[in-house]
């Protein structure tokens, strides 16, 4: 995930569940591969491909190659980015099950 996820994800919490602050953490430093935020020209070359708040999100997703970005408000991304798969987190749940019961 990029840092710019973590950094939202801390202030929401801050605001809204300030218990699950140090949870949180915990788990970003002991499972999450965190990544820098794209630069601008990395988000530039995406206009257009998603609301521009989350450009960043999906340039940072795709210079890491990830297969799977996963976010609540999918209706922001644009179909056609290829390489990265777009999906709510229930969705994302899913696609998981399934290719565990596959091996």
């Amino acid at each position: 995930t990029s840092q710019q996820v973590i950094t939202e994800v801390e202030r929401n919490l801050e605001q809204k569940l300030p218990t699950a602050l140090t949870p949180f953490r915990m788990l970003v430093s002991r499972c999450l591969e965190v990544v820098p935020n794209p630069t601008e020209e990395e988000v530039a070359a995406l206009a257009g491909a998603a609301d521009p708040k989350d450009l960043p999100i999906l340039a940072a997703a795709l210079s890491h190659q990830c297969q799977y970005l996963t976010i609540y408000n999918i209706k922001h991304f644009q179909p056609g980015v290829k390489t990265v798969a777009v999906l709510a987190p229930g969705d994302l749940v899913q696609r998981i099950r399934y290719l565990l019961s596959s091996i």
